[in-house]
């Protein structure tokens, strides 16, 4: 379908699959078996200018939105999604920063993270405060003219890679989730060290790590926002990261379809190509229907978010929680298009059916989803109802 994209989206989504196809696409089963972090290609997408998709042009990016974002993740995810959510994990490292930084942090950091100098990651979820996101223990006190942070964040995409983290922490532990505040922490801060790499089940060349810190002190400068901001912060944040892992289910779903459709044209039983067979049709004409329902759903939440809609919270849940589902069942299915093939190493689709789990779960579970999806829906009728 034709979304029509604007020149400079045209120029994004096709400059990402050139790189993505010539450059990502030899390497891609490297490293997934190696899970070695994807450093030449997130240089390669900052030499395009993409490392700033999202950051204004003040600051040295290109002054895109959400929908950009969701071109790239899409494109990359196409061939390799492990190197998709690298790249996305600075944009979700970034954004409390977009959100409430004051001028001095943006002129700080953004540039550097604009021109690819940096890479961010997002830190909030710790092995008690999942789902419960609102349980976190890390705590950040403030002595004198710094924050002394204690504590642990466990599974953080781009951990030990990533150049400056944005924390949540208690700087009030009697006030639960309002006493959460969020901190700037810069990688090589003493006290402030990484656990070891994740051995994960997909998107294996992502690196996932705990964070620990002991004694670690970080500067007042450092607070984003206000103390107490924290929880609302990293709520916001998910928002409107939630339709790139719903952009970043669809470039999955689209990669399987369409190896998929090669391997089906391709391989011959009973005399005749697989493709001839309804019951594989029926399977193909299926995948690519529900592919385009989420894509049309992502892009939509995209631009309604661009467009500066105040509240999005259900929307955003809506467009994860459907294409991670799509990106799910598309994969199960090419996998079974491929048969014992499909089960094989040596073909792309049992990887992709790896990668395609993990957007059922981060950044809030589709259960989570739903949870938020309904309370909304509810308490939109309440709404209608007092008027």
């Amino acid at each position: 379908m034709d979304y029509f994209l604007t020149e400079t989206q045209v120029m994004i989504r096709d400059i990402v699959r050139k790189i993505a196809e010539e450059r990502l696409a030899p390497i891609a089963a490297e490293l997934d078996e190696t899970e070695r972090f994807p450093r030449e290609i997130i240089d390669l997408l900052a030499q395009a200018d993409l490392a700033g998709v999202l950051i204004p042009e003040e600051y040295g990016g290109l002054g895109g939105g959400v929908v950009e974002n969701c071109l790239v993740v899409e494109e990359l995810s196409r061939v390799e999604s492990g190197t998709a959510i690298s790249f996305a994990a600075t944009w979700l490292g970034a954004t409390p920063i977009l959100l409430v930084g004051n001028e001095e942090q943006k002129r700080k950091y953004l540039p550097q993270l604009a021109a690819g100098r940096l890479l961010a990651a997002f830190a909030l979820t710790e092995a008690d405060a999942g789902s419960d996101a609102g349980n976190i223990r890390t705590t950040a006190a403030l002595d004198g003219d710094h924050y002394v942070l204690n504590g642990t964040k466990q599974w953080i995409t781009s951990g030990g890679e990533a150049d400056i983290y944005t924390v949540i922490a208690l700087t009030d532990r009697r006030k639960g989730p309002r006493g959460a505040s969020a901190f700037i922490v810069e990688k090589g801060t003493p006290g402030f060290g990484f656990g070891k790499k994740e051995k994960k089940m997909g998107i294996r060349s992502s690196t996932t790590r705990e964070l620990i810190f002991d004694n670690v002190k970080v500067p007042k400068e450092n607070l984003l926002g206000r103390e107490g901001q924290g929880f609302i912060i990293a709520l916001k944040t998910l928002d409107r990261a939630r339709p790139g892992v719903g952009a970043q289910a669809v470039g999955i779903a689209q990669g399987a379809l369409e190896a998929s459709l090669r391997y089906a044209r391709e391989r011959v039983q009973f005399g005749q190509p697989i493709s001839s067979f309804q019951a594989i049709q029926h399977m193909l004409a299926d995948m690519a229907t529900q592919i385009e329902a989420s894509r049309a759903l992502v892009y939509s939440v995209a631009r309604f978010i661009d467009a500066g809609a105040r509240e999005f919270s259900k929307e955003a849940a809506m467009a994860k929680l459907f294409a991670s589902d799509v990106a799910m069942r598309v994969t199960t299915d090419a996998v079974q298009i491929f048969g014992g093939n499909g089960y094989m190493r040596e073909y792309p689709v049992e990887k992709m059916m790896r990668d395609a789990k993990i957007t059922q779960i981060y950044e809030g579970t589709n259960q989570i989803q739903r949870n938020e999806i309904a309370a909304q829906l509810i308490k939109e009728a309440a709404s209608r109802k007092k008027k």
